[in-house]
Parts: C-alpha cells; sequence; structure tokens
C-alpha cells in the first residue's frame, strides 16, 4: 500500500470506532467532508465497501469490520510506542560522560553524583579523570569540569563551585626535623611533594599570592605523584611538604595529623565550571545533571 493510504487507514479507523463522521473529524482536527471524502478515496482504491451509511449513523460492513479487527490494534500498538518514545524524551534516562581533574571529580562530582544517582536511576553517568584539558568535542563528551581560567572563550560554562584556596601543609614530625618555611622563597630548601601535570609540561610550579604580587615556585623533593591521594598520604607520613586544594586538607588539619604555613599566601580564586559546547538538543538528563552541578552559594 502506498505510504500516503496510512492515513486514509487511521481516518477509517477512526470513524469505525467512533461510528460518527462528526466525532471522528472532531477528534482527528479536520472538516467533516474532508474525512468522509478520505474513506471514500480509500474504498474506491481497495474496491470494497468498508461502512455502511444512514442518516443516523455510520458502521463497518462486513470488510470493514474485518479490516477494524486486523488492521486496528496494529496501529493501536504503533500508536502506543509512539506515546511511550514521546515520555521517553521528557524523561531523564541516558548517559552522561564527563571530563574533569581529580579535585573536581572527588569535590564536586562525587557529592552530586551521590544524590543523582539515587533520585534519577535511569541516568547514567560516566567520568574520566584527566589531567589534561581534554578536547570534550573530539573525545565525545558531554560536559567537562575545570577551573574557569582554563574554559575556552566558545563553551558554556556553568559555575559548580565557590571561590578555592590552596594550602601548603606538612606534619608536625616533619616540621620538628626541618622547621617551617617563612616565605614561598624557602620552599626551595624543603623537601616538597611535587605533582606532574601533562598540560604544564612537567612539574607544576607552587603559585602563591599577596598584596597583588604573584610568586610561582618550582620546589623539588625526593616524591612526584599525580593523584591527590597518594600526596597527602605522604605529607600524614612525614615525607615532605604538599601543596593542596584546602578542603582536601582541612580534615587533617582540624585533627592535628597536618599544619599549614604560609596561609598568607594563599589567596582565594575562582573556582569550578561545568563547561559544554550548546545548549540545543540538551536531553532531560543532561538538564538535569547540569542543575544538580549548579553552584548556588
Amino acid at each position: 500500500m502506498p505510504q500516503e493510504n496510512y492515513n486514509d487507514l487511521v481516518a477509517f479507523l477512526t470513524v469505525a470506532r467512533e461510528r460518527s463522521f462528526t466525532k471522528a473529524a472532531a477528534k482527528l482536527g479536520v472538516s467533516q467532508s474532508a474525512l468522509s471524502q478520505t474513506v471514500r478515496g480509500l474504498e474506491a482504491r481497495l474496491g470494497i465497501r468498508l461502512l455502511t451509511r444512514t442518516t443516523r449513523s455510520v458502521a463497518p460492513t462486513e470488510a470493514g469490520e474485518r479490516l477494524l479487527k486486523t488492521v486496528g490494534p496494529r496501529f493501536e500498538e504503533i500508536e502506543a510506542e509512539l506515546g511511550a518514545l514521546s515520555e521517553l524524551k521528557d524523561k531523564p534516562s541516558g548517559t552522561i560522560r564527563i571530563t574533569a581533574g581529580e579535585h573536581p571529580a572527588i569535590s564536586v562530582l562525587a557529592p552530586a553524583i551521590r544524590k543523582l544517582a539515587i533520585e534519577y536511576p535511569d541516568i547514567n553517568v560516566e567520568v574520566t579523570v584527566d589531567y589534561g584539558l581534554t578536547d570534550i568535542v573530539a573525545e565525545r563528551y558531554d560536559a567537562g569540569i575545570r577551573l574557569g581560567e582554563q574554559v575556552a572563550k566558545d563553551m558554556i560554562a556553568v559555575k559548580v563551585s565557590g571561590d578555592m584556596r590552596m594550602a601548603v601543609v606538612g606534619s608536625p614530625a616533619y616540621f620538628g626535623r626541618h622547621g617551617r618555611p617563612e616565605t614561598p622563597q624557602d620552599l626551595t630548601g624543603h623537601n616538597c611533594i611535587n605533582m606532574r601535570l601533562p598540560t604544564r609540561g612537567g612539574i607544576y610550579p607552587w603559585e602563591f599570592e599577596r598584596d597583588g604580587r604573584e610568586i610561582r615556585v618550582r620546589v623539588d623533593g625526593q616524591l612526584v605523584f599525580n593523584t591527590l591521594a597518594m600526596r597527602i598520604d605522604a605529607a600524614l607520613s612525614g615525607l615532605g611538604l604538599a601543596y593542596l586544594p584546602e578542603d582536601q586538607a582541612t580534615e587533617h588539619l582540624a585533627t592535628g595529623r597536618l599544619e599549614r604555613v604560609l596561609e598568607d599566601w594563599c589567596e582565594p580564586f575562582p573556582g569550578y565550571h561545568l563547561y559544554y559546547p550548546n545548549r540545543r538538543h540538551a536531553s532531560p538528563a543532561f538538564a538535569v545533571f547540569v542543575d544538580a552541578l549548579r553552584f548556588r552559594g
């Protein structure tokens, strides 16, 4: 059957179910005369009468009744499936792929995911921890999280954390053996636990600022790690000084297992942003995800 005849079948089925051209026309949003002409065209193409019409009623003929019973349920299945697809469009579900550095993955993503996973069981989140500035379009990520200064200008950016501070920390045992640095330059005489980042081309310099004066110090030491956990553990073990996001040291500072130095040289700076290419065709799942991460402080 030609594709255009599917509409004719829908017209016939509606009239046959409603037993009325008037009611069927209202349901389909067409005029009664247009609907009658459509059904007559279908009958002409099939070469058989499908409806018996009187001034008072409309009823399927034997052929019409057969068509109603055989084709009708199939169209109902199609309509039901299309309806289900429409509901799926508005239901938060699917997989969201995110790339982020280790710290935002721990401090921003993890708390949001814990809540999101419970409230929206049909949303799957895949997180890749990567210190590099990943091309999220080329690598087919939905979004990334980086410091605001690292987000490209052509990206949409959503603030997902408050301002941040860094902290230089060490164990009481370390300070007992080596003393405390009084200025950032003093760090060159200490055993510092370094971090290597692929985007920096080598060892990450420790950055400080006070009263508008910025200093970058390239420290030295026995240990180089690229994970927060190993740097924290090494500092707790008294193996050197670590340069960490402040929130990752708070608990250990409170218990006295770590102590802080150069605090007046660690000024706040803008925090993390979620970034993605555009707002077009954002899925309900992605919209829910962005809202869960949005900073409201």
